[in-house]
Parts: structure tokens; sequence; C-alpha cells
């Protein structure tokens, strides 16, 4: 326990005292640069003013004729509100139309800023704290253990894999929204790996430890246990993952599920691609000392996709009543974003500069134990699952590899990235069909 202690002091996370009761929750996490970025959005209006008035701002392309159209309404105003001056000594002392505009736009920016802070002081103050008892555990390795969803049930083994930095209950993120449990009353065997929080043993670790060894220990598990092979589905990083897993252990592999998984990382923006792999460069000290990327490292770098995210969700949840189903499912999902684990320094380099910046796995220079990750050479039966509403990784990007792997199949749910698990439409765009395609799974 006092090692588990020492180990989050020195990454800034200390667990809260039970019993202290509910904690005020950290999150968005980090929530000083999810508040400048919207405070520094919403001001700049205020400061555009003289330069919309001038013609000088600079517009999206797709917005200059609208710009044109408010600059030609603006002139007409100061024309009118001129001769109106004129003709009546009231209306010379009233401030003029550009005054108004200024002032409108100061209220509204108060406005703005009001209804952001006000969703996260509310969000931050939420009663509700997420109470689904973990399955039972029946492997564990290191900081990773296997929760069983459907032990007794006598349904068949399926393998889940998530990513190494979101925890894994996102597929079972509350009662109402648990992929694992639906399909365990649905007749299978869920087995989810939970990577864990890293510890000492794990801070050393490159993908191949994580691939190579846990995973395949993992598998060995889940082969035991069915006494034939399994179906593998990741989720995210996890399917580049289970992607590997399948090309070294076809004979484990009953078929492979990809959920939202990206391979050509350079496929829609290559640039921000490659921006994402220097964001690791100055965090290279602390990955030398620590040995792993900090939660609050990964989740900075999560939000340069999109900045104004923040602001957005939170204006959005102020809106929403604090006890409606719609605000706790915001607050479920929310504490899940907030809940990330490091990323250890060995994976982080082969993730953010590989993967990222040299784009290794369309590159064909991927390695795992020596070996290059080759899609075409995976030869169980694959489902794609792609979200065509996925701004985390992008449909183009995700299509790249079962257009690789022979025979894989491809649906694409019009959902989001995270939606495509716990949103209103998961279970008819997402769980049927992926349930459908483990039961034909020979």
């Amino acid at each position: 326990m006092s090692e588990r202690l020492a180990d989050d002091r020195q990454t800034g996370e200390v667990p809260p005292n039970p019993a202290a009761g509910p904690a005020k929750r950290q999150g968005p996490r980090p929530l000083a640069l999810h508040l400048t970025a919207a405070l520094a959005s919403l001001l700049s209006s205020s400061a555009a003013l003289p330069y919309l008035r001038s013609g000088l701002l600079p517009w999206n392309p797709a917005l200059r004729s609208r710009a044109a159209a408010l600059r030609e309404d603006m002139a007409r105003a100061d024309r009118l509100q001129g001769a109106r001056m004129q003709e009546s000594r009231a209306q010379e002392r009233a401030p003029g139309p550009g005054d108004r505009l200024a002032r409108e736009v100061d209220r509204e920016t108060r406005r703005r800023i009001d209804a952001v802070l006000t969703g996260v002081e509310r969000y931050r103050s939420h009663p509700y704290r997420r109470d689904l008892p973990d399955p039972p555990v029946v492997w564990t390795e290191g900081g990773s253990r296997l929760l069983d969803y459907g032990r007794g049930g006598g349904g068949r083994p399926v393998l889940f894999v998530p990513s190494l930095v979101n925890r894994a209950y996102i597929l079972d993120l509350s009662r109402d929204k648990s992929l694992m449990r639906w399909l365990a009353a649905h007749g299978f065997r869920p087995l989810l790996l939970d990577w864990g929080r890293p510890g000492p043993l794990e801070r050393r670790f490159t993908l191949t430890d994580y691939i190579a060894g846990r995973l395949e220990r993992a598998l060995d598990f889940a082969v035991e246990t069915a006494g034939a092979p399994v179906p593998v589905v990741g989720y995210c990083m996890g399917g580049l993952l289970a992607a590997a897993l399948a090309q070294r252990r076809p004979r484990s592999l009953a078929g492979l599920g990809l959920m939202a998984t990206p391979w050509d990382f350079h496929a829609e923006d290559a640039a921000t691609a490659r921006r994402v792999a220097t964001f690791i460069q100055p965090w290279g000290p602390v990955l030398d000392r620590w040995g792993e990327l900090p939660t609050d490292a990964l989740q900075a770098l999560f939000a340069q996709l999109d900045p104004l995210l923040a602001l957005k969700k939170f204006s959005g949840f102020a809106r929403m009543a604090p006890g409606s189903r719609a605000a706790t499912a915001f607050v479920a999902l929310e504490d899940w974003l907030n809940d990330g684990v490091p990323l250890v320094a060995g994976a982080a380099r082969d993730a953010l500069a590989g993967w990222y910046g040299r784009n290794d796995t369309m590159a064909g220079a991927w390695m795992v134990a020596g070996l290059p990750v080759d899609p075409g050479a995976i030869r169980v039966p694959t489902l794609a699952l792609i979200p065509e509403r996925d701004r985390i990784v992008p449909p183009a990007s995700a299509l790249a590899l079962p257009a690789a792997i022979p025979g894989a199949r491809i649906l694409r749910p019009p959902l989001g990235h995270i939606g495509m698990v716990v949103s209103a439409g998961a279970e008819t765009g997402v769980w049927n069909p992926l349930a459908e395609w483990l039961a034909a799974t020979g």
C-alpha cells in the first residue's frame, strides 16, 4: 500500500480518503488548460471587433461571404444612426451603433463565460458516483487483471482488449450502458482485460512487452478456459494490440474484432499527427525520471484534437436539469474521461513517435518482438466497426486496417468514437452487429 501511495504521489494523483466522503472532482483534466482555452476564445471576440469593422479580420473561406454581409449591415447601421443623431440632440448624446455592438458582445461574452463556469462547477459537485461492482477476477499479472462478466453462465468466452491510456470500464460504464453486461445477458462470457495502473514492473515495458507478453498470457488463459480458440475484440488502441496478437497467434483466435481502431495515422491530417509526435519531446526528462507520461499530459494531448470541446460540453451541461438522466449520463462519461492512467515511457515513445510521427503502421515499420506487424498476414475472420462520426480516430485512418486484412468485413455505424459503445444508438448500431458476428465465428 505504501509503495502504491508513493507511486501516486510521484505522478500527482493521490487517491482520496474514503472516510472523508465524496471529494470534489479534479476534472475536466487538465482544468487550467480547458479554462484557459475557453476564456481565450470567448474574450477574443471583443478584441476582434476593430478588425471586423475594418475588414482586416481573417476569416475561414467558408465564412467570408457571411462576414462581408455582416460588415455591410454594420455600415448601413452606422449611416442610419448618423442621420438620426443629426436630427435629435438626445440621440446625438446616445451611443453609436459601434458602441452598442461592443456592449452586446461584452454582454454575450460574460453570459457564455458564466455558462461554462457554471457547467464545470456543477459537474465537479455532482452527487453521481459509479457504484457498479466488479465481476470476478479470474487472472492477474502485475497491475493487470481479467474480469469475467459471464462466469457461471456457460456462454462462449470473448476476450476484450481496451486501450492502454483509458480505463477499461468504458465497456462497463454504468447500469444503463454496459456492453459487457449486455453481452453476458445475451449468452456470451465477456473477459475484459483491465490493464490497471502501471507499477514499477510495467514502467519498463514497451508495446512488445504488453503484446507478446501480458496480452498473450491473458489470451492463453482465455483459450484454456474455453477449451478452444476465442474471439478477440480490441477497442481503439486496444485494436492495434489485438491486430498484432492475431498475426502472432492465429491458432488461438476464432476471430478479430476491431472497434474504432486507427492504422493510417496520416490519412486525413499528417501535419496534426506530426505535431502530436513532437508533443513528447519536452516530456523527455519526465519519461526518463518517472518512466511514464502522466495522465494530465495525455489529457492535454487529446485536448489538441478539439481545444474548445470543454467550452461546448460544459456550457451545454449547465442547461441540463441536474437530476436528469441526461445529466447523470454526462457525468458518468466525463468521470471516465478524467479517470485516465499514465502511459509507460516505452509505449509512449512507440505510439507517439512511431505511430503518429513516422506512421510506422502504414509504413510496415511497426515491430513487435522483432517482426513487423503486417495486416496482410492476418488470416482469422475479421470485423471492423468504424464509426462515421469519429473525431478521435478519423474513419480514413481506421479503414486502412481492414482494407489490408484479407476478407475483413466492415460496418460503419453513424456514431462517434465513444458513442459507439455508450450512446443511445450503440445497441442497434454496434452491440447487436457485434453479437451476431461473435455468434457466427467458428
